[in-house]
């Protein structure tokens, strides 16, 4: 599996480039549920969806492209917390897609020298490649740049992030990339960052932000028609994407529903609803709370889920019916080689 992605799916990558503590998760109480022995650098409290995905396809779990003498013969996450498609996205502070696409090209000529030229190839063209990327994009390189919504309206934009991620994807298909999973984006508004500055938020009346939401909607109806167009124009793709929008504002509006009790609020935080931007205590606010159960809350964070949501987001994933996941689920992505040998046939 190899992995493309802003902070959703970086496992630690993150920790090895000069940036900021905001686009960092090395540090307590990031990963505080034990299953690392110490923080790794994942912006949740224990593991993130890949992880997850890793371990239903019987792989161990992929590890960072930077980590020093990490070994890439299973695959390679070359994700970035803050990343955007645009390299323009939070600028010489993350590793941008088109970076990442770099990176992979590294990785083929490792798994060449290693494996020799007929069996890398093998590799590249039988791995899934999962790409979650697209929010820091919105909220940074648009919502949170003037001078970008004077030059471009929102459909010109989203326009401009679906064109560059489509391109990023044909790259990859170029290379022998033949199955792909996408992370669409969540509401947007309903981060608790954004619930955070309704006029309403101390009140404990905090909406969500529209215009955020509606980015992230726009983005994945464009990413739906364009996924659709490359299943009919190239030869062999296939993908697995989900409605993660109303997955995930499914949860935030009736956590009980899903065995949550808070869907608005952020467990590690300060401020109206978690919404400042302070877990772990070295962000420009020092100040934070910490709930006494992570496992109550859709929100780690004010801008990241919990390790439930990223565990029930894999599992639908893997093997969620086509009207949640489509046109193929990850499970048949990883296996369906192997879903009819001859042990099969015989049986039959």
């Amino acid at each position: 599996m190899f992995i493309f992605g802003d902070s959703t799916v970086d496992p630690g990558n993150n920790n090895y480039i000069k940036t900021i503590a905001e686009n960092q998760a090395n540090y307590e109480p990031y990963g505080q549920n034990g299953f690392f022995k110490s923080p790794t650098g994942r912006f949740c409290d224990g593991r993130i969806i890949v992880d997850f995905i890793a371990e239903y396809a019987n792989l161990p779990i992929i590890p960072p492209f930077l980590q020093p003498s990490a070994d890439y013969i299973n695959g390679v996450n070359f994700a970035s917390g803050g990343a955007g498609v645009l390299p323009e996205t939070n600028q010489g502070l993350v590793i941008d897609l088109p970076t990442q696409l770099k990176s992979f090209e590294k990785v083929e000529k490792w798994l060449v020298e290693k494996l020799g030229e007929e069996s890398a190839q093998k590799v590249i063209t039988e791995a899934v490649y999962f790409i979650s990327i697209g929010s820091n994009d919105y909220m940074a390189g648009y919502l949170g740049n003037p001078k970008t919504r004077e030059l471009y309206n929102p459909e010109q934009y989203v326009g401009m992030v679906i064109g560059n991620l489509t391109q990023a994807v044909q790259v990859l298909y170029e290379k022998g990339g033949r199955k792909f999973g996408f992370l669409s984006l969540c509401p947007l508004g309903c981060l608790p960052i954004f619930r955070a500055l309704s006029p309403k938020a101390s009140e404990g009346q905090g909406v969500c932000l529209e215009e955020a939401s509606a980015l992230a909607s726009a983005h994945n109806n464009a990413l739906r028609s364009v996924l659709t167009s490359l299943e009919f124009l190239l030869k062999g793709f296939k993908y697995s994407n989900s409605n993660f929008y109303d997955w995930l504002y499914d949860r935030i509006n009736h956590p009980t529903k899903h065995g949550f009790k808070d869907g608005v609020k952020a467990c590690c935080g300060t401020g109206p609803y978690g919404g400042i931007y302070s877990c772990g205590g070295r962000k420009n606010i020092t100040e934070y709370q910490l709930c006494p159960d992570v496992d109550d809350y859709v929100w780690w964070d004010s801008v990241h889920a919990t390790q439930r949501i990223h565990q029930q987001l894999a599992m639908d994933l893997w093997n969620g019916p086509t009207s949640s996941v489509g046109p193929y689920n990850l499970k048949h992505l990883f296996f369906h080689q192997a879903q009819l040998t001859i042990a099969d046939i015989l049986d039959q």
